[in-house]
């Protein structure tokens, strides 16, 4: 009998039976409803019941109005502006003004991830690393200029760290100048990889002063180029953009005169990663325990056979390891104790994790696994981003051998 899955009709068993984008995602989740909380290990329950119940209002919004149409905008390679509003409502464009517990903040980064990792990059970008700067580190006057206005994504920034040239080596190596005029600061220099980058209405960018060499931060609102980076296979839906600033005016901001300053946001940017590669995770496994079910292969569901059941318990192994590291580090960012060096550990290990988990869950599809639609596919190619941003696996773990040893490897 011909089955039909979101108006995508096919035999079961056939190569491509349906699109597994379109199944609807509340289905998806009621019927890994029941394992949830063992390969989460009940993470929840250590959240205030208004706590759990909000993120399950966020989850819900997320399974019913994102889910069914994020998928396109990956696919096309453009930024989906119509959800904004809907976003804003359920407070996502607050969280860094937010008084929610940390393990709260960091299960909804999780949520979001499970729905698209692209989206929960930009809400991340949005929150731990600009909104951070901004209510920890601006001036009274740049907050009330900026912060009201982000909270509905009216305004939206970009963090513009990473140059064309240096990347890994950005604190010692950072090119872009600043310089003090008579009329003010501006900047020259180039940034590359810069999320949100294309549409940004203002940029945190971070220059070095010519006359003292300390790495600055600063507000810049108008007179810079950009140049959307395009072909991606990796997290479509965010804006990458090329940077330029030629005697671009700025304003200096005044918690940071130094890069130390700077290094607060930069380890809660690590450890909001690690929560993405929890959220990637549940995503997979919600999207490899469904074509498990549906797909039949020598007359059963392949659910059925034992290297199947070893790759999704692998996949489950791999979910509640991460979740139980990244709520210590939420214990850790809650109680002010979390240093870099915890930050990289959580972010290189989970990210590791999460790459074994999406080519686990990629192999449990075949060859319908390197097609876009079918899910595993697309979070595959966006688990490579997070392996990668926020300081690359092997850098990390080189944050984490200094710690161990005493001894630098960078230099």
């Amino acid at each position: 009998m011909n089955r039909t899955y979101g108006g995508v009709r096919g035999l079961p068993g056939n190569p491509a039976p349906y699109s597994i984008l379109h199944i609807p995602t509340e289905r998806l989740r009621a019927e890994g409803e029941n394992a949830s909380p063992m390969f989460t290990l009940d993470c929840q329950s250590q959240l205030s019941a208004p706590e759990r119940a909000e993120l399950e209002a966020i989850g819900q919004f997320l399974r019913t109005e994102v889910s069914p149409v994020v998928a396109e905008y990956w696919e096309k390679e453009e930024f989906p502006f119509a959800l904004l509003p809907k976003l804003a409502q359920q407070g996502l464009g607050r969280l860094h003004e937010s008084e929610h517990s940390r393990l709260f903040i960091g299960l909804v980064h999780a949520e979001i991830a499970r729905c698209d990792v692209s989206l929960s990059t930009f809400i991340g970008v949005h929150s731990e690393l600009v909104g951070g700067v901004v209510t920890g580190l601006c001036s009274e006057q740049q907050k009330s200029s900026l912060l009201p206005p982000m909270r509905d994504f009216q305004q939206m920034g970009c963090f513009a760290l990473t140059e064309p040239d240096h990347g890994s080596d950005i604190s010692g190596g950072l090119a872009t100048t600043a310089r003090f005029t008579d009329d003010g600061w501006v900047l020259n220099g180039e940034k590359r990889w810069i999320g949100n980058g294309t549409f940004a209405t203002f940029a945190i960018v971070f220059a070095r002063d010519v006359a003292d060499g300390q790495v600055k931060g600063f507000v810049v609102r108008e007179g810079f180029g950009r140049e959307k980076i395009s072909g991606k296979m990796s997290v479509r839906i965010v804006q990458n953009a090329n940077l330029t600033f030629t005697d671009t005016p700025a304003e200096l901001i005044p918690g940071a005169e130094s890069f130390a300053n700077v290094n607060t946001y930069l380890c809660s940017s690590r450890a909001w990663v690690g929560w993405q590669a929890v959220g990637a995770q549940l995503g997979i496994m919600d999207l490899a325990l469904h074509y498990a079910r549906e797909r039949q292969q020598f007359g059963r569901p392949i659910a059925k056979f034992q290297l199947v059941q070893e790759a999704l318990a692998k996949i489950a192994g791999n979910v509640a390891a991460s979740i139980s590291l990244m709520s210590q580090v939420a214990s850790m960012q809650q109680a002010g104790t979390l240093g870099m060096e915890h930050a990289a550990l959580a972010k290189a290990t989970t990210t590791r994790l999460a790459r074994e988990s999406a080519a686990a869950g990629r192999a449990i599809a075949g060859g319908n696994g390197i097609v876009a639609e079918y899910g595993l596919g697309k979070m595959f190619a966006d688990v490579e981003a997070l392996y990668t941003y926020e300081g690359t696996y092997e850098i990390n773990s080189l944050i984490v051998g200094r710690a161990l040893t005493g001894m630098s490897a960078f230099v």
